[in-house]
């Protein structure tokens, strides 16, 4: 229990005056008093959700569905000791980590089943909902990916390569340049703002211990600042998710409205409240959700469907990228690349990707990409292929964590204290086995990394960033 959770009394006083006629204070005090359930989104681009349910049976892992997420399952019981960060499927990526609240926004904005070709997700480190995008997007198509504190973007990225993601391009950057940089350029938006946290107080006791009333005001501007920028980077005909997870109207309800009142009839309010069974329990009278911890027991949060009509105005930026550091590999360079890849691994490149080499470092684009290359300078874009050396290629972790499927003809099977030290970042010393090159390496059915051949040793090829130590499973 966290008894001690940290709850001011003009937080509390000013909770009381929105808080829904057929919900009650008591309730929310206890509620926000509790623990939350542990819950995890399976990562469709690794496992599907069949196979990870069979895989959670065989581990005595007791699941209940998250009603608004297909991949989303509460954790009802766990009898493991080792924690879920720590499990082999989760340093495997079949699974995140997530929230079930934190799943809404997401699911929110692929409610009608919609197949996006270009997303843009404003505020996205840690990566919970990136990856989730990723998964419903089928690795297709561009998802930018900006994240404006720079030391978040490892965690970002870290994230996304431990769970396949091919198809995204990080950034970083105030969330307000993306209007003028990149106007009227996707299909899609997610604005999961940067707010005061008054919903996080289940995971965090000491959440609202900096809170005050002028801090929601200051953060307020900030969000109305963001919501404009991320609105006229939509496409006329597209659709943006606003969330936070927060509580106050302030930063939730005023701030979309303030977004109808500045761009007028170009914004549509869309109902959320077929979104799932239940949905009504936390629906406004404008179709948002605003979700106190009572209501699905979870944390509290905020989320907005807003649909663009027409174009808006948008503010004029003068650009001054610098050359851009990549070039396009010709065809007979991608052909030579493609045939290596093959040859080496037996993989093969997917067709809606292009090779860009920049020095000894071969990349794979997306495609949907290339027509921002020019507009926005990325952090990191799609993911690196390999290295090249006078002998051929050097190939990297992402090949076969992104591409690779586990039936290759190089594919080497770890056993549980093998693939224990694998994850600890230490090679691989197997009986009675001798290999040459690099080989895609696999536990329990699923691709972990790429390692080498060195002699009687497989060499560990896990980016540092992804090494663990301690209580493995």
């Amino acid at each position: 229990m966290h008894s001690n959770v940290y709850l001011p009394d003009a937080f509390l006083e000013k909770i009381e005056s929105i808080l829904p006629a057929d919900l009650n204070m008591k309730d929310f005090i206890a509620y926000c008093q509790q623990p939350l359930r542990k819950s995890i989104r399976v990562n469709t681009l690794k496992i599907s959700v069949d196979a990870f349910l069979q895989r959670a049976k065989e581990k005595d892992w007791q699941l209940a569905p998250i009603p608004w997420c297909e991949s989303g399952f509460w954790i009802v019981a766990d009898e493991s000791d080792v924690p879920l960060g720590n499990s082999a499927e989760h340093m495997a990526g079949l699974f995140y980590i997530q929230e079930a609240s934190s799943m809404l926004p997401v699911s929110a904005l692929f409610m009608h089943q919609e197949n996006y070709a270009s997303v843009l997700d404003t505020a996205a480190s840690p990566g919970s909902k990136t990856t989730q995008m990723a998964a419903l997007m089928n690795n297709q198509g561009i998802l930018v990916a900006n994240e404006y504190s720079a030391s978040r973007v490892k965690v970002l990225h870290a994230n996304i390569e431990r769970c396949g993601v091919r198809n995204a391009a990080l950034s970083n950057f105030d969330g307000r340049v993306f209007g003028g940089w990149l106007p009227e350029s996707f299909d899609a938006v997610l604005l999961d703002a940067p707010c005061s946290g008054e919903g996080t107080v289940r995971k965090d006791e000491d959440a609202m211990k900096n809170w005050s009333q002028a801090s929601v005001v200051e953060i307020a501007a900030t969000q109305r600042d963001l919501i404009e920028s991320a609105f006229q980077a939509l496409k006329p005909g597209g659709v943006m998710v606003y969330s936070t997870c927060t509580l106050s109207t302030e930063e939730n309800q005023q701030v979309c409205h303030h977004l109808k009142n500045t761009f007028g009839s170009a914004v549509e309010f869309e109902s959320l409240s077929s979104l799932f069974d239940g949905a009504e329990k936390a629906l406004t009278e404008e179709g948002f959700l605003h979700v106190f911890p009572q209501v699905y027991d979870s944390e509290g949060f905020f989320v907005a469907r807003i649909r663009k009509h027409h174009s808006v105005e948008v503010p004029s930026v003068h650009k001054k990228l610098g050359k851009f550091p990549f070039t396009k590999a010709s065809k007979k360079e991608h052909a030579t690349i493609e045939k290596a890849l093959s040859d080496d691994l037996g993989i093969a490149l997917p067709s809606d990707s292009t090779i860009w080499l920049r020095e000894r470092d071969v990349w794979l684009f997306p495609d949907a990409l290339e027509a921002m290359l020019g507009e926005l300078r990325f952090s990191r874009m799609g993911i690196k292929l390999a290295e090249t050396h006078k002998h051929g290629f050097r190939w990297q972790h992402q090949v076969a964590t992104s591409l690779a499927t586990g039936s290759e003809k190089s594919v080497f099977d770890l056993n549980t204290e093998q693939a224990r030290e694998w994850f600890m970042g230490r090679d691989i010393y197997p009986e009675n086995y001798n290999g040459k090159g690099e080989v895609i390496v696999r536990y329990s059915d699923a691709v972990i990394g790429l390692g080498k051949w060195v002699s009687n040793r497989i060499k560990n090829g896990l980016p540092r960033e992804l090494v663990r130590d301690g209580n493995l499973f």
